[in-house]
């Protein structure tokens, strides 16, 4: 869950709950027999899988040295008589569940990668391995996603299509889906589509999400010049040009964290301030010299991904009616990576479907786009396959649990895992029969 640290932060508030609930449709092929079934066979596993939880959480592995956890995987897959491909990757596992009957083929990823962490545990059964914590909640998502996999199991019978389960190394440095995708797994796998969630800091009975950007994309922006003696004004023309993008005012409280969750403005709001916006990192510029050209960089983050494509030609415009015009060598972005992009259809049937088993109270709709670094290489794989990526909620605000990942007090109610395991169990087969 790369970076995501101060956009959690700021969405840590019992105020979050209050935010908003969506309005869905029913399902429209809802099976209320499955699902009973799917909670009754959740309910029966869940000590088991709090009890595979905590093994996952006291032998935690850092990216790309998950060789313990694949293997925990592969061998409770197996176990539940799916058909297991291994070393994808890295230590990528993916287990295949055909149910023989022709259909939607629905795939499911969890990522599985611990952090390197010198900070204690706060929980009675902490990480045996020192310098190595599971502070992330990926041992949380991994084990949802082993749940999901045994209640999909135990209802094949009932079921048509395939399943498959990504179980993805290294999504903490942002490398391991792309890995698993360079790798061939969409040579092994054909899923019409994908889903994921992750752990975060609402209650453990709430889901979140929007469609389409959930992040504000980053890139970085790269103006050149030919070296030449008006470097100097060159360079304060270019940053001026560059802070123009920016469309938010220094006094906006879209710069206030409390904003985020206010219930008129915050990104649950339809009258959310957080859209329609571009704004610069004035940190990040950077000036690069060489014999022949001159670089002024700097990070730019958009909410609008039209608005962002149209930047470097706008600007290669406004430089050409500038006194600068005969400089220029390029106007380019040099930096970029996928962003979570949710499919629009595909995020209002999966909530309408959660919305009729399980309670609209349940799920936050977010109407803003968070204005930070986005958050998981989950986007890679939307990139290839129409999906959606959940928020799921870790917390128990009673007890004093914040599952609010990367915090050096991180941790879980455990009840959350049912409530993934029932969701997106019941979510998986509905997408397979509509």
């Amino acid at each position: 869950m790369t970076s995501k640290i101060k956009i959690i932060r700021l969405i840590l508030t019992v105020q979050f709950l209050l935010l908003g609930l969506v309005s869905c449709g029913q399902s429209t092929n809802s099976q209320p027999s499955i699902h009973a079934k799917i909670q009754e066979q959740t309910h029966k596993i869940f000590d088991s899988l709090v009890t595979i939880r905590r093994d996952f959480h006291m032998n935690p592995e850092v990216s790309g040295k998950e060789k313990r956890t694949s293997d925990k995987i592969a061998k409770y897959l197996l176990s539940l008589g799916y058909e297991v491909k291994r070393g994808i990757g890295g230590y990528g596992v993916v287990g295949i569940l055909n149910t023989g009957k022709k259909g939607k083929r629905i795939a499911w990823r969890a990522d599985i990668d611990a952090m390197p962490s010198d900070i204690p545990d706060v929980v009675g059964f902490a990480s045996k391995n020192e310098g190595v914590r599971h502070i992330c909640g990926h041992d949380v998502n991994t084990t949802i996603a082993l749940g999901i996999a045994n209640v999909i199991a135990s209802q094949k019978e009932e079921l048509t299509g395939v399943v498959y389960f990504i179980f993805q190394p290294s999504e903490e440095p942002y490398t391991g889906a792309k890995a698993m995708i360079d790798d061939g797994l969409f040579e092994m796998i054909t899923p019409d589509e994908i889903y994921g969630s992750h752990i975060a800091p609402m209650a453990t009975t709430m889901i979140s999400t929007k469609p389409e950007w959930m992040f504000a994309d980053y890139k970085v922006l790269n103006i050149s010049f030919k070296n030449s003696s008006e470097n100097e004004s060159i360079i304060a023309y270019g940053r001026e040009l560059i802070m123009s993008l920016q469309n938010v005012g220094p006094s906006s409280k879209f710069w206030n964290p409390q904003s985020l969750s206010d219930p008129n403005i915050g990104l649950a709001s339809p009258n959310t301030i957080f859209k329609n916006y571009t704004f610069v990192n004035q940190d990040s510029f950077n000036v690069e010299k060489t014999e022949n050209e001159i670089s002024i960089k700097a990070y730019i983050g958009s909410s609008v991904k039209e608005k962002f494509d149209a930047i470097p030609p706008q600007l290669k415009q406004k430089i050409s009616n500038s006194k600068f015009a005969e400089n220029l060598i390029e106007v380019e972005y040099t930096y970029e990576r996928a962003n979570l992009y949710n499919d629009k259809t595909l995020t209002q049937n999966s909530l309408a479907h959660i919305a009729q088993i399980y309670g609209a109270e349940n799920i936050i709709f977010l109407h803003g786009i968070m204005a930070d670094y986005r958050g998981d290489d989950f986007a890679y794989y939307q990139e290839k396959v129409p999906g959606v990526y959940f928020y799921l909620g870790g917390s128990n605000f009673q007890k004093g649990i914040l599952s609010m990942p990367h915090a050096p007090n991180f941790q879980v109610d455990e009840n959350c895992i049912k409530t993934g395991v029932n969701y997106f169990s019941s979510l998986i087969i509905e997408r397979l029969f509509n």
